[in-house]
């Protein structure tokens, strides 16, 4: 790999001419392949080889022995596992030593096309609320498919800029910022990011992300969480401006409790010791990454209150109750609404909202916090997309079948083999056993629901999305299934 003089000269003085050394040499070698398990749908001790190895810093994170063929795994179009690198779960840390047991509102800013995100979803705790914005419109529309796949309910995606939630003041317990950057984490995994990458981008990629934080700031609650990471490696785009958002905004940088054996190397600022985590690919197994943990003072709190919230270091919101109650349903009929209902488990604890030909179910608890929203962003998708109107019939959506929002006995179920999976993957007609049920039914692969049909008796008619089909023609004749049976 040829890599950029001014890359080398800088991040050598960075590092040192040995460690430099040893970086150059493993970002010629073959990166390391990692997944997460989606432990809302999986128990993962069951569900894994043993022969794996764990991600350290991530309880649901293991590394693969190499690459697979993911695209013709019915399991990861469920949502029970996400590709994603290594280093980048290290953000569970930041969520589990310093938030609470009680229910969270927090936004994922930059948040395409979802890694972090369907992370956040698993291990935020029950109940909270997760905003999932990007900024591009195309990449919002994947979000918004890999979040709907996870099957988390408690979800809003988002396609704005981070100016565009300036009115919210106060509005989150938790912000991640995975700002834009250089890219210098990525070289090994993306050939690309090498020719972009020039000494002017990183001054642009630094002022850039120092405009984000100011954008978004205001938006974190007193005493609330700022998450921020890149996937570089210069002090400009990760120390410098970790500094500069604690002097800027008094903000205070927190310390996590990690081991020593992770081999996460620290601040490399001169004459500075406040605590980030550096991921280098010669010192831990992944790319680049860089994360801080930071918290927004509380302005208005008395001493008492300060001294209290130094010693319990836990941002946390008191429990949440539903905000209103019924539901606003205009277009659809109390007899349709109770069909809907039934498809739902615990289905008081949704919103249900019609808009034009379909309805989607929310969390009732966060209505207006979902109404706020409304009113000055872009919403993509909120809660589940549940049934489209076709005809004088509500057809159940796609995203319902994949979502813990479904009751688990709603609709007649049957156990498709792996050829009949790949097949309704594919968009194409699936023929099902002659004693499969009429009319709507769920398949399961592996007895995991991966979408619904329309039985007709000769032919089952296929109701996946056909902008999520699989496009490729070619099928490997052996396919390593991560899932054991």
């Amino acid at each position: 790999m040829e890599l950029p003089t001014s890359f080398t000269d800088y991040t050598c003085a960075l590092l040192g001419d040995e460690d430099y050394a040893k970086l150059e040499t493993v970002l010629g070698q073959e990166q390391p392949v990692s997944i997460r398990l989606n432990k809302l749908k999986i128990d993962s001790e069951k569900a894994i080889n043993d022969q794996l190895n764990r991600v350290p810093w991530c309880t649901s994170g293991f590394y693969l022995q190499g690459r697979l063929t993911f695209t013709f795994d019915p399991m990861f179009h469920a949502g029970c596992y996400y590709v994603q690198e290594a280093s980048s779960m290290f953000v569970e840390q930041a969520l589990n030593q310093y938030v609470g047991e009680d229910p969270v509102v927090m936004l994922d800013l930059c948040a395409a096309p979802g890694g972090k995100s369907t992370h956040v979803c698993s291990i935020l705790p029950e109940g909270s609320l997760l905003v999932a914005n990007e900024v591009m419109r195309n990449r919002s529309q994947i979000l918004a498919e890999n979040l709907a796949k996870w099957g988390y309910p408690g979800v809003i995606v988002t396609n704005n800029d981070p100016a565009d939630f300036s009115l919210l003041e106060d509005f989150f317990d938790v912000i991640l910022t995975d700002v834009p950057c250089s890219g210098e984490g990525m070289f090994r995994k993306d050939p690309v990011a090498v020719s972009e990458w020039s000494s002017e981008n990183v001054e642009v990629c630094w002022q850039r992300q120092r405009r984000i934080i100011s954008d978004i700031w205001p938006c974190l609650k007193p005493g609330g969480l700022l998450i921020y990471s890149t996937c570089t490696y210069n002090t400009k785009e990760n120390e410098e401006n970790i500094r500069w958002i604690r002097d800027e905004f008094d903000a205070e940088i927190l310390p996590l409790i990690v081991p020593e054996d992770w081999n996460i190397m620290g601040n490399l600022l001169p004459d500075e010791n406040f605590p980030v985590y550096r991921f280098l690919p010669y010192m831990t197994k992944g790319e680049g990454f860089f994360l801080a943990v930071l918290r927004k003072s509380d302005t208005s709190s008395t001493i008492e209150d300060l001294n209290s919230a130094f010693v319990k270091t836990l941002v946390s919101s008191k429990g949440r109750k539903p905000q209103r109650k019924g539901v606003k349903t205009p277009g659809i009929s109390k007899e349709q609404l109770l069909v809907l209902r039934k498809w739902l488990f615990m289905p008081d604890n949704y919103e249900f909202m019609v808009n034009v030909n379909s309805v989607s179910a929310f969390p009732n608890t966060y209505f207006t916090e979902l109404s706020t929203l409304q009113t000055s962003l872009r919403i993509v998708q909120a809660g589940v997309k549940l049934a489209e109107l076709k005809g004088k019939d509500w057809i159940p959506d796609h995203a319902l079948s994949v979502s813990l929002a479904l009751r688990p006995d709603a609709f007649p179920c049957e156990e498709v083999t792996y050829e009949q999976a790949i097949t309704y993957l594919r968009k194409e007609a699936v023929v099902l056993s002659d004693t499969a049920s009429r009319g709507i039914v769920l398949l399961t692969y592996k007895k995991i629901p991966i979408g619904f049909v329309k039985n007709i008796g000769n032919r089952a008619n296929n109701l996946y999305p056909q902008e999520w089909r699989i496009r490729s023609g070619y099928l490997p004749e052996t396919v390593k299934i991560i899932m054991n049976d």
